[in-house]
């Protein structure tokens, strides 16, 4: 009986185990940064007069460290999102619907591009319903000592789109009773808010290209999805 119980023991932990990897190896993961046309790290006051006049603007990027998506093996492949919302995102405003550009690492075969777009569509929800445009462009995505937690990072989308980051300071603080108004445009496992050196779209799609550096507009982070 006892021999009986423990092969039924071995049996389930050999499952467990294997159900486990097989979890560990259907999904993605990597890092993670956005940046849009209206302060993020701010105070009440700051956000309120931005909202409904900017904010409807967004770029934001996966850089897949390892993973499969589909079935589609996607290890150091990235994905960049524009967006063009119809008002300001995560007010509650009606921000909905956006138009939104899809830019595509250009080193992925047919099938991860494929792959790519229907995890970028997944992780984006309703930011990435409505493509007008899929670009393929080379994609740059480098963190400052390969640590998020720093919060700077440049993300290069060909020329087509590109981030940088550093981390906030205590003189970016205005009002100093600044916090994290908005929180991340997709979910995220860990986010650190960020200031932008650069934030800006140069490709067609949208109706409009933008620059808009020099504001408490960013974020840098980790995601893992599970397909």
């Amino acid at each position: 009986m006892r021999n009986s119980l423990t092969a039924i023991s071995v049996m389930l932990l050999a499952g467990a185990l294997a159900c486990a990897a097989e979890l560990t190896h259907s999904g993605v993961r990597g890092n993670y940064i956005e940046a849009r046309n209206a302060e993020v790290y701010t105070g009440p006051c700051f956000a309120n007069g931005e909202a409904g006049q900017v904010g409807d603007l967004a770029v934001f990027g996966w850089s897949i460290e390892k993973g499969a998506w589909d079935g589609v093996t996607l290890d150091g492949l990235s994905v960049v999102g524009v967006v063009r919302a119809a008002n300001t995102l995560g007010a509650g405003i009606g921000a909905f619907p956006a138009n939104s550009v899809l830019i595509v690492d250009e080193r992925a075969n047919f099938e991860q591009r494929l792959a790519l777009k229907s995890f970028a569509q997944r992780a984006g929800g309703d930011l990435l319903q409505n493509i007008v445009k899929i670009d393929y462009a080379p994609i740059s995505f480098t963190l400052k000592d390969n640590n998020p937690h720093t919060a700077n990072a440049i993300l290069d989308a060909g020329g087509l789109a590109q981030i940088e980051t550093r981390a906030l300071k205590s003189t970016d603080d205005i009002c100093h009773n600044e916090g994290t108004f908005y929180p991340p445009l997709n979910r995220l496992d860990h986010a650190m808010p960020a200031y932008a050196l650069a934030d800006r779209f140069n490709g067609d799609g949208l109706g409009t290209r933008w620059s808009s550096p020099g504001k408490r507009s960013a974020f840098v982070g980790t995601f893992h999805y599970a397909d």
